[in-house]
């Protein structure tokens, strides 16, 4: 299920962002607002709810 504050991987291979991860903002209508940040650059993108899917989130052992 993806909830506002969930990391989202863009799946539609059409899709310029295909294969980026970001971070849930908020969902209206079944649009979908996603953050990406990368290095100097923020950008918030919205997607059909049907091009993403969720990301599991683990830390890495020893941290």
């Amino acid at each position: 299920m993806i909830l506002p504050g969930a990391t989202v991987r863009v799946k539609n291979p059409n899709d310029t962002y295909y294969g980026y991860q970001g971070l849930v903002q908020r969902i209206t209508d079944g649009k979908v607002a996603v953050l990406f940040e990368g290095g100097n650059w923020d950008k918030l993108i919205t997607f059909n709810q049907s091009e993403l899917e969720a990301v599991e989130v683990t830390r890495k052992k020893g941290k």
